[in-house]
């Protein structure tokens, strides 16, 4: 079984919106619905789980009321790996330690279907997966932030993206060791599996597959949409 958990808790305070940014109106429609429909119509996903603030549980109903995938609603945490574990700790309740968790963010509405694929089809014989691009410019490492402490090898260095895809059973677990105050440190999805000794394997990313953080990611979005609408006419 395939489970994609939806983080759609985050408030996107950076972008200037009187609402979180997922929730912004563009094409019609808010922009978390465009990776639940993703996640919807792909073959391999079974279910959907979506970690999102009651007052927004409406709105989201309407994005995902075309799918039986849909099979509710986890509560925010006070940082975004809390909100996972809530997420993985409810998805717990009805799949198996085998199962298979695909992790994605709602502010990344780009998500192609061949990238889930990706994700999914690389998990045999791992513990979990990550999509990364390689680092086109210089990389440099600095102790205190202000000055160049030493050069690193941009071919050994990779940013990751999501989906991230996760054995249930064994990521829950390395989630609920950091309890309760290393869990506070995270900031990314695969960093409590790779302290945890996790095998996990990378993919390619998504050059696309951006996430919506700055109000400049907002219109080039919109750019995209806008272009789509286009190209149908």
């Amino acid at each position: 079984m395939n489970i994609a958990l939806v983080l759609s808790g985050g408030t996107g305070t950076r972008i200037g919106s009187d609402i979180p940014k997922q929730y912004i109106e563009v094409g019609g429609k808010p922009i978390v619905s465009y990776c639940i429909e993703t996640l919807a119509a792909h073959r391999e996903i079974d279910a959907i789980q979506i970690v999102a603030e009651p007052v927004w549980h409406d709105l989201l109903k309407e994005s995902a009321a075309q799918s039986r995938k849909f099979r509710g609603f986890s509560s925010p945490g006070s940082n975004r790996q809390l909100s996972i574990l809530h997420g993985l700790e409810d998805i717990r309740k009805y799949a198996q330690d085998s199962d298979c968790v695909l992790i994605h963010d709602a502010a990344r509405p780009v998500l192609s279907a061949r990238q889930i694929s990706d994700c999914l089809n690389a998990m045999e014989g791992h513990d979990g997966v990550i999509p990364v691009l390689p680092m086109k410019d210089t990389v440099y490492f600095s102790k205190d932030g202000c000055r160049i402490t030493s050069l690193l090898n941009r071919s050994r260095v990779f940013a990751g993206q999501a989906p991230e895809a996760f054995r249930l059973g064994v990521y829950l677990q390395a989630n609920r060791n950091l309890l309760p105050d290393k869990i506070l440190e995270i900031n990314g999805s695969t960093e409590p599996a790779v302290m945890a000794g996790m095998d996990i394997a990378m993919v390619p990313g998504d050059e696309r597959n951006f996430k919506i953080t700055t109000r400049e990611d907002l219109e080039r979005f919109r750019s995209l949409v806008a272009q789509k609408e286009r190209d149908k006419d």
